[in-house]
C-alpha cells in the first residue's frame, strides 16, 4: 500500500465495531427493565436498602448519559474514518465533520426505529434528537481542537 492511498479497514473498523456494539444494546437484552433490575439488584447489594424512586431517576439519566456518550463517541470514531479517507486538508474538516454528524444521525434513526419492534424496547423521537445533539456536540469540540492543532503546526 502507498502512502498516499488510505487503509480502509484501519480508518473504519472502529467506527463498524462501535456501531455493532449500538445495535447490540439495541436488543431486549439491555431494556430499561433488565438493565435496571440488575442495576437494582447490584446497588442494594454495596449500599444497603435504597430508595425505590430514587433509583429509577438515577436510572434514567445514566441511560441518557448513556446515549450522549455512545453516539459522541459514534460522531468522533465516523469523523476519524472521514477524515482519513478523504484527507486532513483543513478545508475538508467542515465537511468530514458533517459527514459524521450525518452518520451519527443515520445510526440514531435506525437503532429507534430497530427498538420500535421490540416489545419491552421504545423508539423514541426524542432519543433521536439527544443522540444527534451529543454528535453534535462532540463533533463541534473536535472540530475546535483540530482547528486549534491545525493553526499551531
Amino acid at each position: 500500500m502507498t502512502a498516499s492511498r488510505p487503509n480502509l479497514l484501519r480508518a473504519w473498523w472502529p467506527a463498524v465495531v462501535w456501531i455493532g456494539l449500538i445495535a447490540f444494546e439495541s436488543t431486549a437484552l439491555f431494556s430499561s427493565e433488565n438493565t435496571g433490575s440488575m442495576l437494582f439488584g447490584l446497588l442494594t447489594r454495596l449500599l444497603g436498602q435504597i430508595s425505590l424512586y430514587d433509583f429509577l431517576i438515577f436510572h434514567h439519566y445514566l441511560r441518557k448519559t448513556g446515549h450522549v456518550v455512545g453516539y459522541g463517541m459514534l460522531s468522533l470514531l465516523l469523523l476519524r474514518g472521514w477524515r482519513a479517507t478523504l484527507g486532513r486538508v483543513h478545508t475538508l474538516l467542515l465537511r468530514t465533520a458533517l459527514l459524521s454528524w450525518l452518520g451519527t444521525a443515520c445510526v440514531a434513526a435506525m437503532d429507534e426505529w430497530h427498538q420500535s419492534f421490540i416489545p419491552s424496547r421504545t423508539g423514541t423521537v426524542r432519543d433521536v434528537a439527544l443522540d444527534i445533539v451529543a454528535g453534535v456536540g462532540f463533533l463541534l469540540i473536535a472540530y475546535l481542537w483540530l482547528r486549534r492543532s491545525e493553526r499551531a503546526a
